[in-house]
């Protein structure tokens, strides 16, 4: 079984070389596959990607010339994977890339039925109370029990990816996928990841409060959506 793993990086020229000097453990296995996907940067990520990638051969680069969003940066490097078991985490070094280990181990049983995401420990109080509050609203909107929503890694079967319909090219993602492994019936399995601070650059979405308002107000406009369709 080969296990692909997306990162996607927009703007992570001072995290990429720790990011990578995490994700060796995986340059030596021909079980796996690093897809970093530079999407969109503006910074100097394609020249330093560019230049570090030749120490490891395994590694992949998907480079999207302007960035669309960040479902559209996942969504490229996904399309790319060769593996038969897919997903993603992220390039700020708030987990570990190498999480992902301890995920695969729940799809060695049903590896096309299973879907496992993180769970997140650590964080402060109020991005605590942030995930409470839209877990409970996604909870009763779909009536499924939903909980920390955005937690990373994100890991499913390519048979899971190729039956879904169009995703969104945004932070909703996330949802997407959570919402549509629950519809499918597939096997949901969390386990604990530490989610500290980045390590070098700013969020592009939990910036302030501004920025939480607007990634809300998007949330709960795709879930409206994701409900009505369910209907139709």
């Amino acid at each position: 079984m080969k296990f692909s793993l997306v990162i996607p990086c927009y703007n992570e020229v001072k995290n990429i070389p720790l990011l990578l000097e995490r994700c060796a453990v995986f340059n030596s296995r021909d079980d796996f596959e690093i897809i970093l996907v530079d999407n969109g940067s503006t910074d100097d990520s394609k020249e330093l990607l560019k230049r570090l990638l030749p120490q490891y051969p395994t590694f992949k680069i998907v480079r999207v010339e302007k960035n669309k969003g960040y479902g559209f940066g996942i969504l490229s490097g996904l399309r790319e994977a060769k593996g038969d078991v897919i997903g993603w985490t992220h390039a700020d070094l708030q987990t570990d890339p190498k999480d992902v280990l301890q995920a695969l181990d729940f799809f060695k049983e049903a590896p096309t039925k299973t879907f496992v995401k993180g769970k997140r420990y650590g964080r402060s109080f109020m991005d605590i109370i942030f995930t409470l509050g839209m877990s409970a609203f996604e909870t009763l909107l779909f009536k499924k029990r939903m909980f920390d929503i955005n937690a990373q890694p994100t890991v499913f079967s390519k048979k899971f990816f190729k039956s879904l319909p169009k995703p969104p090219n945004d932070f909703a993602l996330d949802l997407f996928f959570y919402f549509h492994a629950i519809q499918k019936g597939l096997i949901i399995q969390r386990f604990p990841v530490h989610f500290g601070k980045r390590f070098a650059g700013t969020s592009t979405w939990n910036s302030g409060w501004l920025a939480r308002y607007k990634f809300i107000k998007r949330t709960i406009e795709f879930s409206l959506k994701l409900k009505k369709d369910m209907k139709t």
